[in-house]
């Protein structure tokens, strides 16, 4: 069996936080600015930082696994 709980959350998280997709946090005019397509340096930085906590979260702190 292959645990592919990894890969499938990781291509998850990377979608979702990718910035300016759904949200940017932070904006160029506000704190979160929504669906702008746009980007900054500092809201790469922290949507890297968020990924990394999330993606810690979901298979270090809960240990979640998906085995087909």
């Amino acid at each position: 069996m292959n645990d592919w709980a990894a890969p499938l959350i990781a291509s998850a998280l990377f979608a979702f936080l990718a910035p300016g997709l759904i949200f940017q946090l932070p904006g160029k005019h506000r704190p979160v600015e929504f669906l702008n397509m746009k980007t900054t340096v500092v809201s790469m930085f922290l949507h890297t930082v968020l990924f990394g906590l999330l993606l810690i979260l979901f298979l270090i702190i809960l240990n979640i696994h998906i085995y087909v």
